[in-house]
């Protein structure tokens, strides 16, 4: 599996606006079918730059599905994204293999 890591910074001035836009946005992307699930969190560490920042993971089955969202799926996303937020937030996005899961047990 792979998670399609998006962190984002949020300056205070769209903080609002971008929060509830946000919310919609996650159930579009995950209505592609390219996803089985997306956790949405807050960075606690703040930042020298200002704003807030998120963290935004969806987890793809395969890189295969997640190279046809970018084919298919992320420029119209992208574009969205800049129209309404432009210079007000910086994005950036990574890839990561999921390698294992451990939990613990009750003994």
């Amino acid at each position: 599996m792979i998670i399609y890591n998006v962190t984002a910074n949020i300056d205070d001035s769209i903080h609002e606006k971008w929060l509830a836009w946000i919310k919609t946005h996650i159930p579009k992307v995950l209505s592609t079918g390219l996803f089985l699930k997306a956790t949405f969190t807050k960075v606690l560490v703040e930042e020298s730059m200002g704003g807030l920042t998120y963290s935004i993971q969806y987890l793809a089955p395969s890189k295969e599905a997640l190279e046809s969202y970018y084919k298919v799926h992320a420029s119209i996303f992208h574009a969205e994204e800049s129209r309404l937020f432009a210079d007000k937030m910086l994005v950036f996005k990574t890839e990561l293999e999921w390698i294992d899961e451990y939990t613990v047990t009750q003994l």
